[in-house]
């Protein structure tokens, strides 16, 4: 019996499609391992990050509490140091729950959405990638953690302007409020990827914009609707301790080293200018106010002295005389 006469036509057609489907089974296997691996991570971005945010944590808790602390009165120091302790808890809970998400969510230009409510969406694998050449990546969840300690300095920093002036809970649901209406805004618009100051081209590595310029416009703000405190101009308010407002604007000063470099997630970033001249300002300020404190109170005792006290004691000689004409000139009279 004789073969067909188109089987050896058939044959090399069957043998190109079962290479063909093979070829493709392969590739399509080599794509989807390829999409199942996650992106790699650097490890040094995430290690220096990691120490960022322990920092950047420091200034908070203790930094600017005893920096604050040592200014106040004493009878405040107490509220002072809670103050800042329940900035840190407060802001830190809304920040997981919708601060991220109003932040760095994709939103438009002026807000994010709420699509990372709660962090949903962002697992372990999820990576944030730098603005180095080719791009690093780091976990997604340290980028979380490292954002939540400038949203926790941010409106402990507004404390120096009403410390004395507001009652706790009524701080507390200001910060609330402001952190939701206020910060998450300004922080999308700049450092989110869809916000309009980012489009624009600016790149705020050290929080200039999002943590220096709100929270001081809003210290401003606050300070004049409150007013001054009771007896100021009148009695004296010295500070608390000046050591323990040295202690805590070196822990300022220390930790304000690791912002610029760390917002950039990488551990070779351009520097910004060094943050020298605020706490010499700071501490000029301390010293000017417990100066002139000092003299108040120096000279309500004077007046509170009794007129015969007053009169007995000796009189300075006056200028270009020597003690010993001014005691001649007091014996002769």
């Amino acid at each position: 019996m004789t073969s067909p006469v188109f089987s050896t036509r058939i044959r090399p057609l069957r043998t190109a499609l079962a290479v063909s489907g093979l070829t493709l089974a392969t590739s399509a296997l080599a794509w989807a391992e390829e999409a199942a691996t996650p992106p790699p991570i650097d490890t040094g971005d995430t290690a220096w990050v990691l120490t960022a945010s322990a920092l950047v944590l420091m200034m908070t808790l203790p930094g600017l509490a005893l920096f604050y602390g040592g200014l106040v009165r004493t009878k405040n120091v107490l509220n002072v140091l809670m103050q800042c302790v329940l900035s840190a808890g407060i802001v830190g809970v809304l920040w997981i729950l919708v601060g991220y998400s109003l932040a760095f969510s994709t939103g438009n230009a002026w807000i994010g959405d709420f699509s990372k409510v709660g962090l949903s969406g962002i697992t372990l694998e999820s990576v944030t990638a730098n603005f180095a050449t080719p791009p690093r990546n780091i976990p997604e969840y340290v980028f979380v953690m490292f954002q939540a300690m400038f949203a926790i300095i941010t409106p402990a920093l507004i404390l120096g302007a009403i410390a004395e002036r507001m009652r706790f809970d009524v701080w507390c649901a200001f910060i609330a409020t402001w952190l939701l209406a206020v910060y998450c805004p300004i922080a999308h618009m700049v450092w989110g990827s869809e916000g309009w100051i980012f489009k624009s081209g600016a790149i705020d590595f050290a929080g200039g914009l999002v943590v220096h310029m709100s929270s001081g416009f809003s210290a401003i703000a606050a300070a004049t609707l409150l007013g001054h405190r009771r007896g100021f101009g009148k009695d004296a308010m010295p500070p608390h301790s000046l050591p323990l407002c040295l202690i805590g604007a070196g822990l300022l000063w220390t930790g304000s080293d690791s912002m610029p470099a760390a917002r950039s997630a990488r551990a070779r970033s351009p520097r910004s200018p060094s943050p020298t001249p605020a706490p010499r300002r700071r501490r000029r300020w301390s010293r000017g106010r417990w100066s002139s404190g000092c003299t108040a109170a120096s000279r309500r005792r004077s007046a509170a002295r009794p007129p015969r006290l007053r009169a007995s004691l000796p009189s300075r000689p006056r200028a270009g005389t020597s003690p010993r004409s001014a005691r001649s000139r007091s014996a002769s009279a």
